[in-house]
């Protein structure tokens, strides 16, 4: 036997109604039409306030309930945006779980179906990268095993070409290799003091013949403090600073500028990296940190690297607990930029202050 509300209604509006009709029939004043009144007025009350009750309360939001597990079963999660905040209704609160749980199971399905697209793009980048340099080495080689390896002028050419591809490939391969193990944690960050600001002159020292190829000019801004000291990684922002002002160089035009400022901001220590070269796409800034992302795929190979170095220089960041941010105007330049904990000359490297305590430890014991 199906019941609905109009049925349930009517069954209790017949009831309610049949007990008042007799209770008042057992009073001898009550005449033969006021009974028969009485027994409508209290059906018609039972059966409207009956209907009410079970469809709005009841009947409506089991079909609700029904709908979204119809829903979910479909695959069709477009109820999500019609999910009510009321909640004095048990049925109702138990309706809201549901939408809960399928928010949660779409938002799992969106993650996995980004995480599928990312794969199928990874693995499309990474066969593009490691297939150039090692088609470049193998053309090589085979035409130097064709005859040419008898020719000393075009061996030695061909043998430093397939060597240079060869590096390239280990250079790819050591940043992916790096930037896996930042990943799952296995490179542990170093912290020491150091002087922020010796580190980038090493770093202009280093990159000074690039810099002069072109006519650039690395230069400091005349608002920092010398010495500046920070809590970090030497080793790891070393290579965050070579990346930062090599890629500055690569996208600045001849007789361009690099300017890296630091300044003390509270507690922390800003770095920045500062260019007057051709800039960055808006549309491009929240991808560039992407592994293999290339604002200019056209002429990626031209400028050469692996598309890797700002990917890395974000996991050296997020190592540290900071952020790098960037700011761009096309033709205008571009600035990276990132904090770093105020250090101490006086304060030991975290490593030794650990080493300490392990000695410590060990003498208490013995």
């Amino acid at each position: 036997m199906v019941f609905n509300s109009r049925a349930l209604a009517l069954l209790c509006g017949i009831t309610i109604g049949g007990v008042t009709t007799a209770f008042l029939s057992l009073v001898p004043e009550v005449s033969g039409l006021a009974l028969l009144i009485a027994g409508a007025l209290s059906f018609s009350s039972g059966y409207i306030l009956f209907r009410l009750v079970a469809d709005f309360v009841f009947f409506k939001e089991i079909d609700n309930i029904h709908d979204a597990l119809k829903s979910i079963q479909d695959q069709d999660l477009s109820f999500l945006s019609r999910q009510t905040k009321s909640a004095w209704n048990p049925l109702r609160r138990i309706n809201r779980e549901i939408h809960n749980y399928a928010e949660r199971k779409q938002q799992e399905i969106d993650e996995l179906k980004r995480m599928e697209l990312f794969r199928r793009e990874f693995i499309a980048d990474i066969s593009h990268e490691l297939k150039t340099p090692i088609f470049a080495a193998q053309g090589f080689v085979h035409t130097l095993l064709d005859g040419a390896v008898e020719d000393k002028k075009v061996r030695g050419k061909f043998l430093k070409k397939a060597a240079k591809s060869l590096d390239g490939l280990n250079m790819l391969v050591q940043d992916l290799l790096t930037i896996s193990q930042m990943e799952i944690g296995e490179i542990k960050m170093h912290y020491e003091n150091f002087d922020i600001i010796e580190l980038i002159r090493e770093v202009f020292d280093q990159l000074e013949d690039k810099s002069e190829k072109k006519s650039i000019t690395l230069k400091f801004s005349g608002d920092f403090k010398d010495p500046a000291y920070v809590l970090a990684d030497y080793q790891r922002i070393y290579q965050v600073m070579t990346n930062l002002i090599t890629n500055a160089i690569k996208y600045t035009k001849n007789k361009g500028y690099v300017m890296v400022t630091v300044k003390e901001i509270e507690e922390k220590v800003e770095v920045s990296v500062e260019d007057n070269g051709r800039g960055i796409p808006s549309e491009d800034l929240s991808r560039i940190f992407e592994r293999f992302y290339r604002v200019e795929k056209s002429r990626s190979k031209e400028k050469g690297g692996t598309g890797l170095g700002l990917s890395i220089v974000k996991h050296i960041m997020e190592a540290h607990n900071t952020n790098i941010e960037v700011s761009s105007e096309l033709k205008k330049g571009s600035k990276f930029w990132f904090k770093l904990e105020k250090g101490s000359p006086t304060q030991k490297p975290v490593w030794e202050e650990e080493e300490d305590e392990e000695e410590y430890a060990k003498s208490t014991e013995e």
